[in-house]
This record gives structure tokens, C-alpha cells and sequence, in this order.
């Protein structure tokens, strides 16, 4: 039983078994597409989960995950609560890095097939494909504890790229002897690489501005070209998710759980702490594997425009559990933050914000699907009040991959994208017809959702001129 409470927010009363209500965030198109999968179940799972805090929240971008729905979002007492992998997904902050160039798109567009083919040389992507750059175990026991801050030091990148990252790019208490020998060989040789699935590097140009003054914070403007870069932490962090599930469940079983993908550790426990290690080390890799693509990307683009200027605006965790503080009742506490599929949306005046946004808020970047706008977003106060700052973390599938392969053309597909003007490169036919456009939400209708309520507020629309699909 789902019951509406006001435009865009929806409620699942607490029923038997669960210690808090669910909540949506979602107009009343999504809802609809949210309710043909087990979402609306999962929200319920969750919400019996101990020491959750207040509600169990799934945002416009919620579908069917494991353990918690993609774009789910729940917080957990310190003393009473739990941390879970299925909070946090195997894609261990798969997330979000945007640059800005000094480039404009008039003189873009008469070397967009010159830049594409550098960019697809440059950009390892694909099941497998390893990247250029390799290091040793030591060095990467180093980029753990170090995320981008490290390969900064080492030379491939510049103070302020961590700077204007979430955590200026580098989580703390990360303990490289948490992370398996197995985690370790599978992550070594792919710092730098895109990986497949929905991983991607875009191109994009500022097509519309909505918000003046945050936009000039974030230093773009009309038709700026801009690049996005999506991934994660690849093989090392899916081996990090699959060690600790088996260790919970070999230590805790799941016979009380509504859903044993729910798996979980107590936070305050040694193996809720390792994990928490273990994930952050994770994360940091991500961090890494994107200031390398960073590097990479600098490299291909002055190859063609030897002036240009790529600075990242912001580079922000999706895929993440974390300790942050929160209003609870009346009090300030912290409290363990679950964001899976769904990012954090700090407003004004948090010191967890760069300096240099801190008037504005945290900037907020929400990719749509291959061949579609994306949007930049900022943080808010509201979000504060409502989601444990929290918002979406893209379109949202409302087709699975098994069912793209089924009813899609690839032919099709790739002549409607080519039809915008847009040159593709992909890594395979089948990773790309799993990601067509068709297989997820509208991302108009996804982000107009999250303005309304206020968890985000539109900055910028960027439309593709250059897709890199992983």
C-alpha cells in the first residue's frame, strides 16, 4: 500500500517487521514504473533493517538492485545500527568526475570526429582492457590509502583536481591489509580504465543555464564544452563486496533477514569496521581510476587543441556508505549514511563543500542515458531535512539487460543517436544496446522531480556531442 502525501513524496506505512516507513521521491509518472519491480519490496526490506534511522528512502531513479534498490538511501545509528554491501553495491563508488574546458563548441564541432577517434584510442574501455599506466603492489597499496591525492603527487594531475572532489578525493581510515590478495590482482593493471556497462566518457556542450550565479561559481557558461567521466572501482571493488558478503554471512547467517542479499555487519563490530576499511579503500581506487582518466582525457584533447584547459568542477560518490553528521530529532549526530545509486546533495554553508561552492552549494552532476542531456545540479538545504542530503544519481533503468537484448536494434539505435549529431563509440553491441536510451527514465522528468522537492535545484542542461561507452 503506497499512500500520497504530497506532490512528488509517497509513503509506505510501517507495517510488521519493519522499525521505520518507507519513502519515494518520485512524480507520479515514475512511481508507476518503480511499482513493476521489487522496489516498493526492497524499500520494505531495508526499513526492518536494526538501527535504521527515521525512513527507508528510495529517490525518481530507484529500480530493482540488490540488497537496497538502486537509488536507495538509509541511515544507521552508530551504536544500534548495521553496514551493509548491499548498501552499498558491488560498482564500489562508481560515480561521477565533470570537467570544464576553456573550449567553445563553434570550434569544437569542426574537429568533433578528430577529437572522438583520439579520445577512443586514448580511453581504455571494455570488458578486460587494461589500461597503460601500472604500478606496482606497494604503489597501489599507496593509492589506496591515497586516492587521487596520490597520483597528484606522483605528477598526473594538479592540487585543485582533489581539491573539488567529494573528500577531496580520498577517504579516511582506509587500510590496504583489509582488501584481499585477490581484490588487489584484479584491480592492479585497470587504474585508468573505463571498464563496460554503463561506464562512459561524454563530451558535452552547456546548452541551457537555469541558475546564473551558480554556474558562474561553477565556472560555465552557455555552449562551454564540458566532459564527463563515469566509472568506478572495477574488478578490485566487486572482489572487495563478494569478500565481505561471504565473511557476514559466515559470521552472521541470514536467517533473520527479510532478504539475504541484506547481509550485514553491526557498524561498532570488527568485521562492520573492516568492511567500512576495506570500502573505502575501494573508493579511493575509483577516486584514482578517475583522476587517471583525467590525465588521459588532458592528454587526447591538447592533442588537438594544444591551448586548451580542463579543470574538474566536481567529482562526487555514488555506491558509498559513510560516516557524516545529520539532524536527528533535535540533536546533530552521526550517523552512517547508505547512498546506493544515489549522491550526496550538500547545501550552502557546509564545510564539507570546496571553498569555492560554499556560498552556492555542493555542485551535482546527473547523467542521463547514452544519447541523452545530462544535467548539473546543486546541493541544498532542503535535501538536509528530507534525504540525509541526498539525491539521484542518474536516469534510472526501467528495462533490464536481459530484456534490451531481446526487443532492441542495434542498427537502430545507433542510427537515431547518430541522427543527433553525436559520435559513438562503443565497446561492444551488446554493452550498448544494454545501454541504450530506451532501457531508462526520462531524465527531464527524473530531475524536474528532484527541483520540485527541492533535494537538488538545475544549474546547467548539457547536451552529447561525444559518447565513449565503456
Amino acid at each position: 500500500m503506497i499512500k500520497k502525501i504530497n506532490k512528488n513524496i509517497y509513503e509506505i506505512p510501517k507495517e510488521e517487521g519493519m522499525n521505520v516507513k518507507g519513502i519515494i521521491y518520485a512524480s507520479s509518472k515514475i512511481i508507476e514504473d518503480i511499482k513493476k519491480d521489487k522496489t516498493i519490496e526492497q524499500i520494505k526490506n531495508v526499513a526492518s533493517l536494526p538501527g535504521i534511522i527515521g525512513k527507508s528512502i528510495a529517490l525518481a531513479d530507484a529500480h530493482q538492485g540488490y540488497g537496497f534498490s538502486i537509488g536507495g538511501v538509509a541511515a544507521f545509528d552508530l551504536e544500534k545500527g548495521i553496514i551493509s554491501p548491499g548498501g552499498v553495491g558491488y560498482d564500489i563508488n562508481c560515480s561521477v568526475r565533470l570537467l570544464r574546458t576553456n573550449i567553445k563548441k563553434k570550434e569544437f564541432i569542426s574537429k568533433q570526429k578528430e577529437v572522438a577517434n583520439v579520445l577512443k584510442k586514448k580511453i581504455p574501455s571494455g570488458v578486460g582492457r587494461g589500461s597503460p599506466f601500472q604500478i606496482s603492489y606497494k604503489e597501489l597499496d599507496k593509492l589506496l590509502k591515497g586516492g587521487s591525492q596520490y597520483l597528484v603527487e606522483k605528477g598526473y594531475g594538479k592540487k585543485e583536481d582533489y581539491l573539488h572532489t567529494e573528500e577531496e578525493g580520498k577517504l579516511k581510515n582506509a587500510n590496504p591489509l583489509k582488501v584481499s590478495a585477490r581484490a588487489k590482482k584484479r584491480g592492479i593493471g585497470q587504474v585508468g580504465t573505463l571498464g563496460a556497462g554503463n561506464h562512459f566518457l561524454d563530451v558535452l556542450v552547456v546548452d541551457k543555464i537555469f541558475d546564473n550565479a551558480a554556474a558562474k561559481a561553477y565556472g560555465i557558461s552557455k555552449n562551454q564544452i564540458v566532459i564527463m567521466i563515469h566509472c568506478g572501482s572495477r574488478g578490485l571493488g566487486h572482489q572487495v563486496a563478494s569478500d565481505y558478503i561471504k565473511l557476514m554471512e559466515e559470521k552472521y547467517g541470514f536467517e533473520n533477514l527479510r532478504d539475504r542479499e541484506l547481509i550485514n555487519a553491526p557498524i561498532k563490530s570488527k568485521l562492520g569496521k573492516d568492511y567500512l576499511s576495506a570500502m573505502n579503500c575501494a573508493a579511493n581506487f575509483a577516486f584514482a581510476n578517475k583522476q587517471m582518466l583525467t590525465h588521459f582525457t588532458r592528454e587526447a584533447i591538447r592533442e588537438i587543441f594544444p591551448n586548451s584547459e580542463l579543470d574538474v568542477i566536481y567529482d562526487i560518490c555514488h555506491n558509498i556508505a559513510k560516516i557524516e553528521k545529520h539532524k536527528v530529532g533535535k540533536a546533530i549526530k552521526e550517523v552512517c549514511v547508505h547512498r546506493k545509486g544515489a549522491t550526496r546533495s550538500l547545501g550552502p554553508g557546509r564545510i564539507e563543500v570546496p571553498t569555492k561552492y560554499r556560498k552556492i552549494g555542493q555542485p551535482v552532476m546527473i547523467p542521463g542515458s547514452m544519447g541523452t542531456s545530462s544535467y548539473l545540479m546543486k546541493g541544498t538545504k532542503k535535501s538536509e531535512e528530507l534525504s540525509f542530503s541526498s539525491t539521484v544519481h542518474g536516469a534510472g533503468r526501467v528495462m533490464s539487460r536481459s530484456r534490451a537484448i531481446r526487443e532492441l536494434n542495434y542498427s537502430k539505435i545507433k542510427k537515431d543517436i547518430q541522427n543527433k549529431k553525436i559520435e559513438i563509440c562503443s565497446g561492444s553491441k551488446r554493452g550498448f544496446i544494454e545501454e541504450a536510451p530506451e532501457v531508462y527514465k526520462e531524465i527531464d522528468e527524473v530531475v524536474e522531480s528532484m527541483d520540485y522537492l527541492g533535494l537538488s535545484k538545475k544549474v546547467a542542461r548539457m547536451k552529447p556531442i561525444i559518447v565513449i561507452q565503456g
